[in-house]
């Protein structure tokens, strides 16, 4: 009979990012293992995400409190998992995905996710194991020799992440050149980062080196494009060559740009259609070496992911994130449509650690990219480090080399790389 049993469900509200609750849950268990994992929350959603659930409260946090998702940690789901093994991932998650609904909604996806986390982190410190050689036994069914993600830094910010009037929501820089080092390219994404800084304070003015919701630069520009080009100034400042050492990305969360009643996109102070917008991004690519293009159309314009995937598919990756939702299911009809060639994976889009997992493992089943990402909204909990070397995750989005909630995913990944070139595997 098995000695790892859930003794307690522990849940409190704490604050992420923006200042804004969510929920942090830890798990005690009989053995006296303590272990502590907290929710990130999106503020670009897809409409098919699982869902968070907030108290509507307008009293506290204008109606954003946690309370409800806290309580149901401590009553509810400690009632379902109390005396259960919290090493067997999926019976953990089985139980709290059978017991809520689609969207996780009963419990609130906040809530299942921290639980979630917390118990993988209890059956890592149970094996005397990091959490990434947990993640990846679970993932492979045996433990793999870790692989790094690149990082994806955002550091210009847009959209729904800051008030710059940008309509793409992140401009990103992917150092690839020395991607066999972890500690390299976040070196690399550290001097581009500061180099910008740099630049937009000497163009335009030092209120242009104001950040957003994931670290990254929110200067008023007027025009997307211009974004892009002194980001190029930047890599090039620092000596690296853009297109081999550098390659530059973009998440456009399109459906935020997108006029659902003229049927068109406004962007640059200009509505344009469908095609149009293909044709922008198309020069974009070729112009600036473009190799990431995250959700380029509104998320149920499957026709133009088609569309972009067949034109551009062979020299960038199309990615989706609104469109799959960390959802199999989504994926799969993704992959037999060819809607894109590559998946953003959000453990708290689903709700559990078993559903991000199986997402994953579909996507990778056909050669897909896969990108861990976080949430705009984070916390200081570093496990998203681990989640993206476990399942070997071809990137990992973390934003700008800037804030606490940001560093904290980078210098977990340079510890990881570190400890994977030890000769002793010991937990410490």
């Amino acid at each position: 009979m098995t000695t790892a049993k859930i003794k307690l469900l522990r849940a409190r509200e704490i604050l992420d990012s923006r200042g804004n609750p969510t929920i942090e849950v830890e798990v005690i268990t009989e053995s006296g293992i303590r272990s502590v994992a907290s929710s990130p929350s999106g503020a670009s959603t897809g409409k098919n995400e699982a869902r968070e659930l907030r108290d509507g409260d307008n009293k506290r946090f204008f109606g954003k409190g946690v309370l409800r998702a806290v309580d149901n940690v401590n009553t509810k789901i400690s009632a379902l998992l109390r005396d259960r093994d919290y090493t067997n991932q999926d019976e953990i998650d089985k139980i709290m995905i059978e017991a809520s609904d689609s969207e996780k909604l009963r419990f609130g996806a906040n809530a299942t996710t921290a639980v979630s986390i917390a118990c993988a982190k209890a059956a890592a410190r149970t094996k005397k194991i990091h959490l990434y050689q947990h993640i990846s036994e679970m993932f492979n069914g045996t433990e793999h020799a870790p692989s790094f993600p690149i990082p994806f830094m955002n550091i210009i910010n847009g959209g729904k992440h800051s008030g710059s009037g940008l309509a793409i929501q992140e401009f990103m820089i992917l150092p690839v050149s020395l991607g066999k080092s972890v500690k390299e390219s976040i070196r690399m994404g550290s001097e581009i980062y500061h180099q910008l800084g740099n630049i937009l304070a000497t163009k335009i003015n030092k209120s242009a080196i104001n950040v957003g919701d994931e670290g990254g630069f929110a200067p008023v520009l007027g025009h997307d494009e211009l974004a892009l080009s002194h980001i190029s100034d930047a890599i090039m400042k620092c000596g690296y060559n853009i297109g081999k050492d550098v390659v530059l990305g973009m998440d456009c969360a399109a459906s935020s740009f997108f006029d659902s009643s003229k049927g068109k996109y406004s962007i640059d102070n200009k509505l344009v259609n469908s095609e149009e917008l293909l044709n922008y991004y198309c020069r974009l690519v070729d112009k600036y070496h473009i190799k990431i293009i995250e959700d380029p159309f509104q998320e149920d314009d499957i026709e133009s992911f088609i569309r972009i995937t067949e034109e551009l598919g062979k020299k960038t990756s199309i990615i989706g994130d609104d469109i799959f939702v960390t959802n199999h299911s989504r994926i799969t009809e993704g992959i037999r449509r060819h809607t894109a060639n590559g998946v953003i994976i959000k453990v708290n889009q689903i709700g559990t650690l078993t559903e991000a997992i199986e997402a994953a493992r579909v996507a990778f089943s056909d050669s897909w990219n896969v990108i861990a990402s976080h949430r705009s909204g984070e916390t200081n909990d570093d496990w998203l480090a681990d989640f993206a070397v476990g399942i070997a995750a071809n990137g990992i989005k973390a934003g700008a080399p800037a804030r606490g909630e940001r560093i904290t995913k980078y210098n977990r990944l340079m510890q990881i790389e570190e400890l994977s070139q030890m000769s002793s595997n010991l937990f410490s």
